[in-house]
């Protein structure tokens, strides 16, 4: 493994995690928001861990994130592991996971919630949040709409019940915890979101913003369709809960 450190903030609050392979068609998109004003203003570093990329990804990730770590190793990496990874660098006290082609909507908003939430002592019993996922105006279809309408009240209504619900690709959580339950579980190929933000609701609280969410590329729903995604969401969320394993024995890159 190889660390590229450029501008590395010295003690930031937020620390934005971001596990990519070859994602060079749409990495950039995601990583342009992250301006030098609001890095500053926020007091953001920006990680991008990637998984051994062979076209321009980490070119564009240099151009623009604090620290760069690729992984040199002869063997794939779980997205879990690569999340890991750059977990393991990060100096903030928040820990923002979000994946390569994923943009927070209304980035200023976003983060001043987030700093808000970080700050707030009465809130440390919340040890993770998430939020929202939905496909940006540009792109959506009533498809789009209806699903995600539809999956964002169903973790908003099983986060309400004290479930461990949060999609990975946002998921928001305090370093400290991170840490105490041991992040994510490097050997499962799906459903490791899900899997460690059940862990965490057995110690703390997770939270659910109604008012920051991100919007997701849909290429992958655009290949296989929300049914049959929907559908290899809940076996390997199932296969998790009783086995401790993924069902998928590798998750497709859709690029």
């Amino acid at each position: 493994r190889s660390d590229d450190s450029q501008n590395l903030l010295k003690t930031p609050r937020i620390s934005v995690i971001i596990p990519v392979l070859q994602e060079e068609k749409l990495l950039e998109n995601t990583l342009k928001i992250f301006t030098p004003a609001l890095k500053k203003h926020f007091n953001l570093e920006v990680i991008v861990s990637d998984g051994g990329s062979k076209d321009k990804t980490i070119e564009i990730a240099k151009k623009y994130a604090d620290r760069v770590i690729i992984h040199t190793e002869n063997r794939r990496q779980t997205i879990a592991e690569g999340r890991n990874v750059g977990a393991a660098y990060a100096k903030g006290e928040t820990l923002v996971f979000i994946n390569g082609d994923t943009i927070p909507a209304e980035p200023e908003h976003f983060f001043k919630e987030i700093v808000l939430w970080t700050s707030d002592k009465t809130l440390l019993k919340t040890g993770a949040l998430t939020c929202s996922v939905k496909v940006s105006p540009h792109e959506r279809k009533l498809s789009d709409t209806l699903f995600h309408s539809f999956f964002n009240s169903y973790v908003r209504f099983f986060t309400a019940l004290g479930a461990g619900m949060g999609r990975g690709e946002c998921q928001i959580i305090r370093a400290e915890v991170f840490k105490n339950v041991g992040g994510y579980d490097a050997k499962l190929v799906a459903g490791e979101d899900f899997e460690l933000y059940s862990r965490i609701s057995k110690k703390w609280k997770i939270g659910f913003k109604n008012d920051i969410f991100v919007y997701e590329s849909p290429r992958r729903f655009r290949k296989y369709g929300y049914i049959r995604i929907l559908a290899t969401w809940a076996v390997n969320a199932l296969s998790v809960m009783f086995f401790k394993k993924s069902s998928s024995k590798e998750w497709e890159a859709v690029r």
